[in-house]
C-alpha cells in the first residue's frame, strides 16, 4: 500500500478527474488519501481556471491575427491618478503564438513579486517593447488624458511595424493602424496585461526613488497617490518637486511656502 507522500506526488502530475490512478485512489478509506484527493481537486480547479482565462487572453490577439495583421501590440498606462510623481506608457508586442503561461494579467491584481518576475520576462521575450514617462510639469502645463494619449502614441511609434495592430486598455487613439480598447483589456489581453506590468514595475521603481528625496511623503508606501500619511506630508510641507499642482488637493498647498522635506 502506497503511503501518503508518495500518493501526494503522484497527483501533482495528474491533470485529469478521470484518470484511472485517481478513481483507484477513490476507493481507499484512509482519511490522509481523501485529504490528499480533496486538496488536489482544489488545485487542480485553479489551474483549470487559470488555464481558461489564459485562453480567452488571446481572443484579441488571435482575432487580429486572423485578420491579416503581423503583429500585435499591448499598450497601458499606470499613474493617471496619483498626486505626485509622471504618468508611465508601456508599449509591448509580444511574440506569437504565445503557448507559456508566465501569469500575465492585470498588474494590480499581482503581487510586487510576480510583477517583477513578469516584467524581466517581458524585456527578455517580446519583439519589442517601448516606456515612455510625461512628468508632473507637463501634465500640469497640459491635462492627465491629453499627456498620457500623447505618451501612448511615442511608445507606439517606437515598436509599431506598418500591418500591426494595437490593443490600448480603455483609450482610443489618433494612430495610423487598426486599433481596439477593450474596457479593463489588461484583464482581457495578454498584450495589454504585458504592458501593464512593464509600466507599473517602472514607475514603482521611480516612485521608490523618489522616495529617498523626498521621505516625507511616503511615496515607497503610495506611489504617489493620496494616502493618510502623503497628505499629512503635503500638509506640513506643502508639495514637492514632483507633485502635480493641478490636482486636488496639491493645488490647496501650492501656494504655501515651501519647506525642504
Amino acid at each position: 500500500m502506497e503511503s501518503i507522500q508518495i500518493i501526494r506526488e503522484k497527483l501533482k502530475s495528474i491533470v485529469d478527474r478521470e484518470d484511472p490512478y485517481v478513481k483507484n485512489l477513490l476507493k481507499d478509506e484512509r482519511k490522509g488519501v481523501k485529504k490528499a484527493l480533496l486538496q488536489w481537486d482544489k488545485q487542480l480547479e485553479k489551474r483549470m481556471a487559470r488555464q481558461a482565462h489564459f485562453e480567452e487572453m488571446k481572443i484579441f490577439e488571435t482575432k487580429a491575427y486572423e485578420d491579416g495583421y503581423t503583429g500585435v501590440i499591448g499598450v497601458d498606462e499606470v499613474g493617471r491618478g496619483p498626486l505626485a510623481g509622471p504618468v508611465v506608457v508601456a508599449a509591448v508586442k509580444l511574440p506569437w503564438p504565445l503557448t507559456v503561461d508566465v501569469g500575465l494579467n492585470d498588474s494590480k491584481l499581482l503581487n510586487a513579486k510576480d510583477r517583477v518576475r513578469i516584467a524581466e520576462w517581458v524585456k527578455e521575450n517580446a519583439l519589442a517593447y517601448a516606456i515612455v514617462e510625461r512628468d508632473n510639469r507637463a501634465i500640469d502645463q497640459s491635462n492627465i488624458l491629453a499627456m498620457t494619449k500623447e505618451a501612448m502614441q511615442e511608445a507606439i511609434l517606437k515598436v509599431a511595424d506598418a500591418n500591426d495592430f494595437v490593443l490600448i486598455d480603455s483609450v482610443g487613439l489618433d494612430i495610423p493602424y487598426g486599433q481596439a480598447h477593450p474596457d479593463k483589456g489588461d484583464q482581457k489581453s495578454l498584450s495589454i496585461a504585458a504592458a501593464s506590468c512593464l509600466a507599473k514595475v517602472y514607475r514603482d521603481q521611480l516612485m521608490m526613488e523618489f522616495d529617498k528625496q523626498y521621505p516625507v511623503y511616503d511615496f515607497c508606501h503610495n506611489m504617489g497617490y493620496g494616502t493618510k500619511n502623503h497628505l499629512e506630508g503635503l500638509k506640513k510641507y506643502g508639495p514637492s518637486p514632483i507633485h502635480r499642482l493641478s490636482f486636488a488637493p496639491v493645488s490647496h498647498f501650492s501656494n504655501r511656502l515651501k519647506k525642504e522635506p
